[in-house]
């Protein structure tokens, strides 16, 4: 007898923290989920800055970068998995000439330092978020975290990811939800 095939994949949905969640770092953040299937998932959390701006952070790869404006954009913490790395999500308009990874919905993901160079150029993509960091989850632990109220999903549209204020991700995630924030409560019922 064939079994059915009841796995979820949350490629290019969004995670959005409840008030319960365990971890503090996940506190009020809203993830976008890069990649889910068999092996875990990739996300990265698109409202918490990182009290850096791009300048700094293309000072210390010898990067040049010409314009200020372009400079002042912030760092995210993109998740507590390798801090050290970064990671440019973005609109599909653009691909990195090393490798950009196409997830659908008009996202994209690029880890690759070419990337950076073309933003700090003003050649990157149209819509981009860089953060540093990136969170993952095992086999069945996002699935796990989710039976247990610990993240609502809701798809995810290019204008709350990037044109939202970051202070204001959370709440619009749930609004798209028709929730109201007030109304969440930290503890799972089961009837």
């Amino acid at each position: 007898m064939e079994q059915e095939n009841t796995k979820m994949n949350l490629t290019g949905k969004l995670l959005i923290a409840m008030p319960g969640m365990g971890d503090p770092r996940f506190a009020h953040s809203v993830v976008y989920v890069c990649s889910h299937g068999d092996d875990g998932a990739m996300g990265l959390i698109v409202n918490k800055p990182a009290d850096l701006p791009l300048s700094a952070l293309l000072e210390q790869l010898d990067i040049k970068c010409p314009s200020r404006r372009i400079g002042e954009r912030p760092v995210r913490f993109g998740g507590p998995v390798e801090t050290g790395r970064g990671f440019v999500l973005h609109s599909s308009d653009y691909e990195a000439n090393l490798h950009s990874l196409e997830i659908g919905g008009g996202f994209s993901m690029s880890a690759t330092l070419d990337v950076l160079e073309d933003i700090a150029n003003g050649d990157g993509p149209t819509r981009g978020l860089l953060m540093l960091g990136y969170s993952g989850w095992g086999p069945g632990q996002l699935e796990d975290e989710i039976a247990a109220n610990g993240w609502l999903t809701a798809d995810a549209e290019l204008e709350l990811v990037f044109d939202l204020d970051d202070s204001n991700k959370w709440e619009g995630a749930l609004k798209s939800l028709g929730i109201d924030p007030l109304t969440l409560s930290a503890s799972a019922g089961h009837a």
